[in-house]
């Protein structure tokens, strides 16, 4: 029988978490925050659920991915330890409607405490771990899963490139709620005009990486009789 407890999402940005949120999913957003996710995650009772997902964009560090590929994890790096991901959940994610259409890549995540802006910095984290792709949950999703004793897994869409260098405004303009800080963007932008060429690249990128998120929104369907329940 089906376990009936939901699944634990871990997302980063209030839109990752809209997309994920429904039934059979309890849904935390970080706002992109290491130390508020780790906070949420020690008060949280992990008996609840039935497995744990980082669900939401990343960073690219394969230069063969655009934006908008999906990569599952094989592993997920983080210092200097390494998590596997569950098989079955996996598998899971891969067998849902929704994923038939796309190209799925499978490969390693390496997760950070700060943004990764420049071509440099991903190239580094390539050379060093050998990951495609690189976010800020996943290794502290499957950190509390392992200790939990749950199984383990990520779903995630490249955002920006490997080639592309993120403007640091687009990485310091985010609300505690997760959403984008507008009057702060502005007033970035009236400090240095320049940087709007860059912002409206990295938003291009982003939006492609949502719409491919939401094309995978539907293996979460169905597969528990409880709500989500956002955190």
């Amino acid at each position: 029988m089906m376990d009936p407890r939901p699944v634990l999402i871990v997302t980063g940005l209030v839109q990752e978490a809209r997309i994920a949120t429904g039934p059979g999913m309890t849904v935390i957003c970080s706002s992109s925050d290491p130390m508020r996710l780790r906070a949420l995650l020690a008060e949280f009772d992990h008996s609840s659920i039935r497995g744990v997902i980082s669900f939401g964009v990343a960073g690219g560090l394969d230069p063969e991915l655009k934006s908008g590929a999906v990569v599952i994890a094989t592993e997920v790096m983080g210092g200097d330890r390494r998590w596997t991901a569950a098989e079955s959940l996996s598998d899971e994610l891969i067998a849902g409607a929704g994923l038939g259409r796309q190209t799925v890549f499978r490969g390693g995540l390496v997760g950070v405490e700060k943004v990764v802006t420049g071509q440099a910095g991903k190239a580094a984290l390539r050379s060093e771990t050998g990951a495609v792709a690189v976010d800020m949950e996943s290794h502290i999703a499957a950190d509390f899963a392992h200790a939990a004793g749950l199984p383990f897994a990520a779903l995630r869409v490249v955002s920006d490139p490997a080639h592309r260098a993120l403007p640091e405004l687009a990485t310091t303009a985010i609300k505690p709620n997760g959403d984008v800080d507008l009057r702060k963007v502005m007033r970035g932008i009236a400090r240095n005009p320049m940087v709007i060429r860059a912002l409206v690249s990295t938003g291009r990128d982003f939006n492609r990486a949502l719409r491919s998120l939401r094309g995978c929104r539907s293996f979460m369907l169905g597969s528990s009789s409880l709500s989500a329940a956002e955190v």
